[in-house]
This record gives structure tokens, sequence and C-alpha cells, in this order.
């Protein structure tokens, strides 16, 4: 039987880090995601060129960004470049299950296996894979599926952990950030390239 079915929606917008920084003061001034997308859209605060785009591209980093405990949105609000790219690479891996997967099997473990670069090659592969128990990836338009591998490897060279000749580069986390990550069991660092452990330090 097949799985749930993947959410798809990741075509466009990058990580939103950009983004990231217009919503989170707006979520620690109103409390609640509901609102801070309403006030987006209504002011056109991520200054979007139409109504339409402005909405999406709301939507998008709202829905990304709920995903955070409000411990991460505080690091996602004070900590440096490196560490909010890599918060909103993880955000978009929790809240876009195939692209969870294709962090932690794909990108993770080529790395730990001294494997030293990925390709859109390897990302086809995947989806051949995981469209056996998944058919919306089998109905997927090739002009969507063309997009949505796009932003992937778009998402891959903003975070850092691809360079622009598709090596994988190892992630270099903080103390505080492995942390935050690791409130999760297996840990979050899973979804980026690093020897950090997936079991918390506190067994969990």
């Amino acid at each position: 039987m097949a799985e749930d079915r993947y959410r798809l929606s990741f075509t466009t917008g990058g990580l939103l880090v950009r983004e990231s920084a217009v919503a989170v003061p707006l979520y620690q001034r109103l409390g609640e995601w509901t609102a801070v997308r309403a006030a987006i859209e209504s002011e056109n605060l991520l200054q979007a060129r139409t109504v339409s785009s402005g909405r999406r591209l709301a939507r998008e980093v709202v829905q990304r960004l709920a995903e955070l405990t409000d411990d991460e949105i505080d690091l996602l609000r004070d900590g440096t470049t490196v560490e909010r790219g890599y918060l909103m690479w993880v955000a978009a891996c929790r809240r876009y299950g195939l692209l969870g997967e294709f962090a932690e099997e794909v990108v993770r473990e080529r790395f730990l296996l001294l494997a030293p670069a990925i390709g859109h090659a390897d990302f086809d592969s995947f989806i051949r894979s995981k469209a056996m128990w998944h058919e919306e990836l089998a109905e997927l338009k090739e002009s969507t599926y063309r997009k949505l591998r796009s932003n992937v490897f778009l998402m891959l060279h903003e975070v850092g952990v691809l360079d622009d000749a598709g090596n994988i580069t190892p992630a270099v986390l903080t103390d505080r950030l492995t942390a935050a990550l690791g409130e999760r069991s297996p840990s979050d660092v899973r979804f980026l390239p690093t020897n950090e452990p997936v079991t918390s330090r506190s067994g969990r």
C-alpha cells in the first residue's frame, strides 16, 4: 500500500532566508502564523510583483517557518547567516518529506560514503525509486518535475552544501544549532552532510 502522498509545492523560492527575515519579527509580535501570513499579503511585505506570487511566497515562507520551534525561531532571528541558512533548509526538509528523504538518503549518505558529488541524475534515480510507492511522483508533469528538481539544487547551493561543480561541502554546525536540532529524535542534523551523530546527546 502506498504511503501518504508527498507535498510537492516547493517549486520556487529557494531557501527563503530573506523572506524569513520579514516574517519572523511579525510572528514574535503577532504570536501566530495565520496573522503573519495575512499581514505579509495585505501589505505586500515581500515586494512580490503580482498578487498571486505574493500570496504564494507568503504561504510558502509561513508554512516552512511553522515547522520550527520557538527556540529555533529565536536562533533564526539572532543567528549567523550560515545558521539561518541551515535552519531554513531543515524547515523545508520537515515540511516536505520528499526533500527530507533526499537530504538524508542521498546527500548525507553520499557524504558519509565519501562520494564527492551529486547531480541531477542522482535526483532522477531517487525519484524513480520513490515513484514505485508514490503515484503522485509518476504523474508529475515534466515541467513541474523540472521546477522541483531545479529548486532542490538551488536550495542545496544556497545553503552551501553543494558547490558550483556539484561537490558536496560538509555542513559546519555550531554547538547551539546542533543542540537545537538534537531536540528531535533522531536529530535533524540528519538533513545535513555532517558526521554529527543523529542520536541525541541525551540518548533519546
